[in-house]
C-alpha cells in the first residue's frame, strides 16, 4: 500500500474516487481530513502500533484536537495523490503532525494536526503509553 519509508516521514498514495469529489468534480475539502487520518493510522501501523490493541490493553485512543489546513490546488477524479506526514512535536499526551497532499510533486493541501491521547472510557487526556511515546519521539522530525 505504501512506498518504501524513511520512518521520519511517511508517504501514503491515494487514488481519488468519485465518492471523494464534489459537484465541481474536485476533492471535497473535508475529505483531505480523511486522507490525513488514514496516513497517520497507516504510519502507526507501519511502526508496529495497533490502535485497536492500544484501546483494549491500555484504554487509550487518539483523538484530533486541532486542525489547520491551507488549500493550494484541487485534486480531481482519478488523480493519484500522495499524503506525506511528519511528526513535529511529541508531548506527554499529545503529538503534532504536519501533513500535506501532493500530485506529481505539486503541493495541493498542507496541514498541521494535533492529536491527543485520551482514556477511552472517560475521554479525558491520558499519557501516551511509554513504548508508543518513545517510538513517536524516535521518528519526530
Amino acid at each position: 500500500m505504501s512506498e518504501k519509508q524513511d520512518n521520519r516521514q511517511f508517504t501514503l498514495p491515494i487514488r481519488v474516487y468519485y465518492e471523494d469529489t464534489d459537484a465541481g468534480g474536485v476533492v471535497f475539502y473535508a475529505n483531505y481530513l480523511k486522507f490525513f487520518e488514514r496516513a497517520r493510522t497507516e504510519w502507526l501501523r507501519h511502526l508496529g502500533v495497533n490502535q485497536s490493541e492500544l484501546a483494549s490493553s491500555d484504554n487509550r485512543i487518539f483523538v484530533v484536537v486541532n486542525t489547520q489546513l491551507n488549500y493550494k490546488k484541487p485534486a480531481r477524479l482519478d488523480d493519484m495523490i500522495v499524503i506525506k506526514s511528519k511528526i513535529t512535536k511529541v508531548g506527554d499526551a499529545s503529538a503534532t503532525f504536519v501533513q500535506w497532499a501532493e500530485r506529481d510533486a505539486q503541493l495541493l493541501v498542507e496541514s498541521t494536526i494535533k492529536i491527543c491521547c485520551v482514556n477511552n472510557q472517560t475521554f479525558r487526556p491520558a499519557a501516551i503509553p511509554p513504548s508508543v511515546r518513545t517510538l513517536l519521539i524516535s521518528v519526530q522530525d
